[in-house]
């Protein structure tokens, strides 16, 4: 196998399922938050339950991404070496912003919140919850900064040794790409929340009914019961659920149509700086108007001669991508051209590309990946919205319905924004290809930067050692996937009897050690 096709599935399985909690940490922290809040204000139990429950999973989420997330800056040292050298005058800043800011702010406070519970004032303790999340949202920021200079970079010029050098360090920080991506992101985490709420609480409130202790009149309406001989599970316990389902929905339908705006602008910004990716994502290889609805073609192939548009609308694609009805947008026929007209049909005989110097360019994105991950994103976030809507019209009577089928639906929604997310993802990331800095449109002659991903390969290391490393790394994230799942099976199922074992009559330690010796702070999270 070749070196850069390894180190590229390296980079894309760690990094997918590092996302896979980024944006469930980013929108399930600010809806723990909001309870919280919620519960200082008014004092009523079902919220500090809901607190404790939905911060619970919330912090097993939160410690499995830190543990995958710092793999990720090492494997810039370890196979993209030369991708770090070049942008490192860049990305100093913001990586060290993240790290050293908003991380460590979002770190301590994050702390200062698991202990704080019955220590500090409870306007305090909100306070630390508040800015733990807030520096979960800076942190995206930064990291969003330094991804989204490689899809448009700004504020800097070449240096004598072909390397971007930083002399604008403001227009880094608020490249429009930058604020368009991390507004999308935002919205998007804010659904994946939703959906994580409005599943396991549909879950919950299905259990009630099914045990007997929740029942509906004639017209329809909920009887809210209490289990007797079962802690935990009163009346209360139903508010907790039937607001969790709710608020999670409402949540998921505005995050929704947040990401149709952001995305709106995104998709604007992408026809001006990456013509080619968008090209692609709409599988438009001739010049003109139409937005493909749906597209066919040989998987995997980048040639317009193994692509059958099926179903399109006229006019549409000038509209998504400039805002006026109809106006023809260039196709990948057009766009191929000029690319190799002002980039090269090989990569440059220059020292920073080594022996991978006088490699054959291939301009257009795999179609395939592009195309459908649009798609998809795009896909799943509506039938996300929809479900909100609908699971705000089933349970207008105060509980959800007794089939079991849709309770299982609503359980395997939640995989549904996480899906889109990583979809998005994967269209931003491989609609860049073959670079890995993308060419600023705007910027020609020398001050042109740009970097082609098979140069960005470290040099020395073979692809023996990154399939080991890959087959490593892969597996330990493995095993991470199964005890995070596990962990969060495990006090899902439990209910907000497995966050509060006081409901239970038991403390902390009693629940994990009945003889009273363990007093690890920490052993509500096992």
């Amino acid at each position: 196998m070749d070196v850069v096709e390894i180190a590229r599935w390296q980079f894309g399985i760690t990094t997918v399922y590092h996302f896979l909690m980024v944006p469930l940490t980013i929108g399930l922290g600010a809806m723990v938050a909001v309870m919280h809040t919620a519960w200082v204000r008014s004092g009523q139990e079902k919220f500090l339950r809901m607190t404790k429950f939905w911060g619970k999973l919330y912090l097993i989420n939160f410690i499995l991404g830190v543990a995958t997330g710092l793999v990720q800056e090492f494997q810039f040292g370890m196979a993209w070496s030369e991708y770090s050298r070049f942008v490192g005058d860049v990305f100093g800043a913001p990586l060290a912003l993240e790290g050293l800011l908003a991380f460590f702010l979002e770190s301590t406070f994050l702390g200062i919140w698991i202990f704080g519970w019955g220590r500090l004032r409870k306007g305090v303790h909100l306070a630390a919850l508040w800015c733990a999340v807030i520096g979960s949202w800076v942190s995206a920021y930064f990291i969003i900064v330094a991804n989204s200079w490689m899809q448009h970079p700004v504020g800097v010029e070449l240096g004598e040794d072909g390397r971007p050098v930083m002399t604008d360090v403001w227009a880094v920080l608020t490249n429009n790409t930058a604020l368009a991506a991390f507004t999308h992101a935002v919205f998007g985490a804010l659904v994946v929340g939703g959906m994580f709420l409005l599943g396991i609480a549909w879950y919950h409130l299905w259990r009630r009914r099914h045990d007997g202790i929740d029942t509906v009149d004639e017209r329809g309406h909920v009887i809210v019961g209490q289990a007797q001989d079962i802690p935990g599970r009163d009346r209360t316990d139903h508010g907790v659920w039937i607001w969790s389902l709710r608020f999670g929905a409402i949540v998921a339908m505005v995050g929704f149509l947040g990401t149709v705006v952001t995305g709106d602008i995104q998709g604007k910004l992408m026809y001006e700086q990456q013509p080619m990716k968008m090209a692609a994502a709409e599988a438009a290889c001739h010049s003109g108007s139409s937005f493909s609805v749906l597209s066919l073609g040989n998987p995997g192939s980048t040639d317009c001669r193994d692509v059958t548009t099926l179903i399109e609308v006229p006019g549409v694609l000038g509209f998504l991508a400039t805002g006026e009805w109809g106006v023809d947008m260039p196709g990948i026929r057009d766009l191929e051209p000029e690319y190799v007209d002002r980039y090269g049909e090989t990569i440059p005989d220059d020292a920073l590309y080594g022996d991978r110097a006088g490699a054959q360019i291939e301009y257009v994105p795999v179609m395939w990946v592009t195309y459908w991950g649009f798609r998809l994103m795009i896909g799943l976030g509506g039938i996300v919205a929809a479900a909100g809507a609908v699971a705000l019209w089933l349970t207008r009577r105060g509980t959800v319905p007794g089939s079991r089928g849709l309770m299982r639906l609503a359980l395997a929604g939640i995989l549904a924004p996480f899906a889109a997310n990583i979809a998005g993802w994967i269209f931003t990331e491989m609609g860049r290809q073959p670079f890995v800095v993308a060419p600023n449109p705007a910027v020609t002659g020398a001050d042109s930067v740009y970097m082609y991903t098979q140069a960005a390969v470290s040099p020395g290391v073979t692809a023996g050692e990154l399939l080991f490393s890959l087959i490593s790394l892969g597996s330990v994230y493995g095993v991470l996937l199964v005890v995070e799942v596990y962990l969060l099976v495990r006090y899902t199922r439990g209910g907000v009897a497995s966050a509060m074992p006081e409901l239970i009559g038991q403390d902390d330690d009693d629940v994990d050690d009945p003889d009273g010796e363990h007093d690890d702070v920490l052993s509500f999270a096992y």
